[in-house]
């Protein structure tokens, strides 16, 4: 069954300039799909379209009868008296409907025994019981636990929480509706890790269909199985997530390119051969002539293919400053709160040159004032921070601000910069800023572009610390891509705080994590990070869920026999041990692909499987141990 049907759609805001031209797809019933395309391709307003805010000028657009659409992105206005609370309860308005006229049936047949009433209260009550009406505060909890509105924010007015807050109890809210179609318009940009991963695991088991507009890469290759990519006004399909819709896409130019040159040779051997019939046709040779005309008609018709274009390979680093000494930063016995609440305290760390360091955490746990703290503009509470004295830092904050916004783009540039205008220019177009953009004073620009420019001036800085706050937050993946290349050549210490795993998977050579008030301090991957935590629950679990240890019993001790148990022990120490050093390769190997997503994933798959067969291993060895000491015993 289709859910969704677009047609020849065609929307334009500008006469003579359609953001979708002959838009065409349809989404069956369950799928999971992810709509991709630059930034202004017409990805939003498709959206805003299919929910029925915009109209648009040409085609046709359908959604299948009885389904509701639940957007993520449009957030309803609600009285300035609701809470988070009444606004989360608000998915329960179908089911307090049911029940009011349940009540109200109750009391008609009290006093009328007309058989049509009570075959109605049996099919409310049916309805009622199978959308969950009996118990609604389970299923609040559970959501409210897994996107972390916490029973303080749950008892806030509405009206006074944050965009991203808004967002984030949005997307609970239509969560809790059990919507038949959800659209959703980048759903991880206000969510940290924790409730990244939790909106995953319910989506994998949500039943509805799925059409998600998204730049994380990791929540892509998670969520959607097939990718419709905008380009142009128009839909191209691959059947497969941002993994295989990224290699395709490479594979589908390079057929394209090779088809394009093959057709220019071809042109160029008709040219040739035209222009050699039209000398000989000065002769007076009519039909040389007429076999001219016919192959200079055949050359036309071949100049039709355009040459296929490819997002441009931008030649953008970051200025590197030389660093003397391994000691880039010392933090000792640090603490830091706010309005009584400790944030962290008793954090020791030493940094040294060239490591790359994520800072994790759920929001509100303090990255970004641990990141203050480094930068100056907060004081701790208690202990130090000591950088090295050749350290010099380049950061890019989560919200930047810029001391003259009413300046445009180039004499920002040339106002910070030791620039020619034609250098300021060419900077700014490698970050996407073009033609007559370059004159918009800055504070026209979005966040997302404000972003964008600081991070166009932070590159020629000369720094060897470099600290980035969210860097690919409001960025295309495109964009995402471009700062990837630049971080990749950076070889000066680095330190970001991120929610995208694919960056994090891609940099992270060390993880700090703040939690419980505390850091813990990861050396390795990030992947190794995610096993690590991932063994440690399983071991928790196993704990609470052990049974009791049985009373021992007495047994006989043994004299002798013992020499085939130490062949067995000291064959479980090789198991063990070849085990290991065959985890300690496949670590290396996932740091050798971490750009290549799917051998990534391949290498985590090997991981995981050794990680359960050493776990066996070790259990085995212990047991053959005990018994070799009680034998000897």
């Amino acid at each position: 069954m289709i859910d969704i049907s677009v047609s020849g759609l065609v929307k334009e805001f500008e006469v003579g300039s359609p953001i979708l031209n002959g838009l065409t797809f349809q989404v069956d019933q369950g799928e999971r799909v992810g709509l991709l395309g630059r930034n202004g391709a017409g990805k939003t307003t498709l959206f805003k379209i299919l929910t029925g805010e915009l109209d648009y000028d040409e085609g046709q657009v359908s959604i299948a009868p009885g389904k509701g659409v639940g957007l993520i992105s449009q957030i309803p206005v609600y009285p300035p008296e609701y809470t988070v609370e009444d606004v989360l309860r608000t998915a329960f308005q179908r089911l307090r409907d049911m029940e009011a006229e349940m009540a109200q049936l109750t009391q008609q047949m009290g006093t009328d025994n007309d058989p049509a009433l009570l075959r109605r209260y049996d099919a409310l009550t049916a309805a009622f019981e199978a959308g969950g009406g009996y118990d609604t505060e389970t299923p609040l909890n559970k959501v409210c636990n897994g996107l972390q509105i916490s029973p303080d924010m749950r008892r806030q007015l509405f009206s006074s929480l944050s965009g991203g807050e808004k967002t984030r109890v949005n997307l609970g809210r239509l969560i809790l509706e059990d919507t038949d179609i959800l659209l959703l318009d980048e759903p991880t940009n206000h969510l940290d890790l924790h409730a990244t991963e939790w909106l995953e695991e319910y989506l994998d088991k949500y039943k509805g269909t799925v059409l998600a507009i998204s730049h994380d890469r990791w929540f892509l290759d998670r969520v959607v199985k097939r990718v419709i990519e905008i380009q142009d006004g128009k839909a191209e399909f691959y059947s497969g997530n941002y993994s295989f819709y990224a290699e395709e896409k490479e594979r589908r130019y390079e057929e394209r390119l090779r088809q394009y040159e093959k057709e220019q040779a071809k042109i160029q051997q008709l040219q040739a051969a035209a222009e050699q019939l039209r000398i000989w046709a000065y002769s007076g040779n009519d039909k040389t002539f007429k076999r001219a005309q016919s192959m200079e008609k055949r050359i036309e018709r071949l100049r039709t293919t355009a040459k296929p274009k490819k997002e441009r390979r931008l030649d953008i680093r970051f200025g590197e400053r030389d660093f003397q000494g391994d000691e880039v930063m010392l933090v000792k016995d640090l603490q830091k709160g706010f309005d009584g609440r400790t944030l962290f305290s008793d954090i020791n760390l030493l940094v040294e040159g060239g490591e790359r360091i994520a800072l994790l955490g759920d929001n509100g746990t303090g990255k970004s004032t641990f990141l203050k703290l480094i930068m100056g503009e907060e004081q701790p509470d208690g202990g130090k921070i000591r950088l090295g004295p050749t350290v010099k830092i380049g950061y890019l904050p989560q919200i930047v601000h810029f001391d003259h916004p009413e300046r445009n783009l180039v004499d920002t540039m040339l106002y910070d910069q030791n620039c020619t205008t034609q250098e300021a220019r060419d900077r700014l177009a490698a970050f996407n800023f073009r033609g007559e953009d370059v004159f918009k004073p800055v504070s026209a620009l979005s966040g997302g572009e404000q972003s964008r420019l600081r991070l166009c001036m932070l590159m020629d800085s000369k720094i060897n610390l470099l600290i980035l706050d969210e860097p690919t937050n409001h960025l295309d993946i495109a964009s995402r891509e471009w700062i990837e290349e630049a971080v990749t050549d950076y070889d000066g210490a680095l330190l970001f705080v991120s929610h995208d795993r694919y960056f994090i998977n891609q940099f992270a050579g060390r993880v700090w994590m703040l939690e419980n008030g505390g850091l813990t301090d990861f050396r390795g991957t990030f992947a190794a990070f995610r096993a690590a935590r991932e063994k440690s629950k399983q071991v928790e679990q196993a704990k609470k869920t052990a049974a009791p240890p049985e009373p021992k019993k007495e047994k006989p001790k043994r004299t002798g026999g013992t020499k085939m148990l130490e062949k067995q022990v000291a064959a479980a120490e090789r198991d063990v041990a070849k085990a290991e050093e065959q985890l300690y390769e496949l670590q290396c190997k996932a740091e050798e692909v971490a750009s290549n997503y799917l051998e990534l994933q391949q290498v985590y798959e090997a991981q995981k499987a050794l990680e359960e067969e050493i776990a066996t291993l070790y259990t085995r060895w212990e047991t053959l141990a005990a018994q070799l000491e009680e034998a000897k015993g």
